[in-house]
């Protein structure tokens, strides 16, 4: 089934390509003016554009007003109208394709840091940089265009940043005789207060095995100074760096210091809720969860240190197709849809981190928000190669056959590369 599923993409970008060379050619002989109205001749933009997200909350009375306020507003700046759908998470990615393939897809839609890669590489974004000669970069998180950035090429803008990182309990602190307003900063220090939560009887932190790696094992290989794989196909999960990762979740477990379930564990929530854990690993979205629970007091601490200082917090960005009958208008709709007016409403709304240090202000009266946003400096969107979600499994089921006994961290670790090695090859 995944040879088919495999077979069926690349037949579907095949075709996509096929068509894209196509219309190239014929909107090249056309004098600028494009299917939906647009006219770039005399540099006035015109015509309309589809553009596509998803529900980022449960209140959709509450976003439907922001999207109205936001595509409003561009309307009558711009000229350009704009028709707004708002899609399921469901099968995004086979919408998607298929409505790119098809020609009738959206001159701009959502995407996450896995999705980016796959699609520039295969030539399916258009590449913005020659639309934003006149947009002041400077005031975006450097880590947030690390996720819409491939080879060198800039194919979105980023909207929205998370930032995972420890969460402490305050009582459990306070009883092994640790300083909430000295919380550990380099692994070092955190592991002599894994020892005394051990000795006190609770873990010192949750590890949730069977859940993405990307806020549970990957942070600890940056932290190391390790990676997963470059742009460049190199496989460096099991290089020196990395192998640290590995050796320091052996440990971990072996210690007792994270719980019993961790290998396939997805959370550990009651196990925190019940004054079992000294830290969580978290992000807004545990946040607001704690705070609604209102159990007991809890600090936030800055991302730890083993050789670098680095977190994981994806990214959501918006792009647009290389085959919209209007890249103008809808470079303009990302560029808008991405300034500070923008990213203090969207986020406002949905919670989540501005990706330009001058909407943060929108988390002043809220002080855990606050602190967590100034995190984002450290958080990195996970693996940005076109092969970032496919390895991941290969490299999960080693941590877990490692953390059964079954391997050594080394052997674990080199048994993922290869893994990673095959899965490249076949691309």
């Amino acid at each position: 089934m995944k040879k088919i599923r495999l077979l069926s993409l690349f037949l579907l970008i095949g075709i996509f390509l096929v068509g894209c060379s196509s219309g190239n050619n014929s909107q090249s002989s056309s004098g600028g003016k494009d299917s939906k109205g647009g006219d770039e001749s005399d540099g006035k933009l015109s015509g309309e554009i589809t553009v596509w997200a998803h529900p980022y909350t449960g209140d959709q009375e509450v976003e439907g007003k922001m999207w109205d306020e936001i595509i409003s507003s561009f309307e009558e700046e711009t000229g350009v109208k704009v028709n707004f759908e708002q899609i399921p998470w469901a099968n995004r990615d086979q919408k998607i394709l298929t409505a790119l393939v098809a020609n009738n897809g959206p001159d701009v839609f959502y995407a996450i840091p896995d999705q980016m890669p796959q699609y520039a590489d295969e030539g399916m974004l258009l590449e913005l940089d020659p639309y934003l000669e006149d947009l002041d970069m400077d005031d975006f998180v450097d880590t947030a265009l690390v996720s819409t950035t491939w080879k060198d090429k800039l194919y979105g803008l980023p909207i929205l940043q998370e930032a995972y990182t420890f969460l402490y309990n305050v009582d459990i602190v306070k009883d092994i005789g640790g300083d909430p307003e000295n919380l550990p900063k380099t692994w070092d220090e955190f592991d002599e207060w894994a020892k005394k939560a051990k000795d006190k009887g609770y873990y010192a932190m949750s590890f949730a095995g069977g859940g993405s790696m990307n806020g549970t094992f990957y942070p600890y290989v940056w932290q190391a100074g390790g990676d997963i794989v470059n742009e460049d196909n190199e496989v460096l999960i099991n290089n020196e760096k990395s192998l640290k990762a590995w050796e320091r979740l052996d440990h971990m477990y072996k210690e007792g210091w994270i719980p019993e379930d961790s290998i396939t564990a997805m959370e550990h929530d009651a196990l925190w809720d019940s004054g079992k854990l000294l830290a969580v690993q978290g992000s807004g979205a545990s946040i607001t969860n704690i705070l609604s629970k209102d159990l007991f007091e809890f600090v936030i601490a800055p991302p730890l240190t083993g050789e670098e200082q680095v977190t994981y917090g994806t990214t959501g960005m918006f792009v647009a197709p290389v085959n919209t009958d209007n890249p103008a208008a809808a470079a303009e709709f990302i560029k808008v849809m991405t300034n500070t007016e923008n990213q203090k409403r969207f986020n406002k709304v949905t919670q989540y981190i501005p990706t330009r240090e001058s909407a943060k202000e929108i988390f002043d009266e809220e002080p855990y928000l606050s602190q967590l946003a100034t995190y984002t400096e450290y958080a990195l969107p996970g693996v940005i190669h076109p092969a970032g979600r496919t390895i991941m499994p290969f490299i999960q089921s080693e941590l877990q056959t490692m953390m059964e006994g079954k391997k050594t961290p080394k052997e674990a670790a080199d048994a993922a590369a290869e893994a990673i090695k095959v899965e490249l090859d076949k691309n």
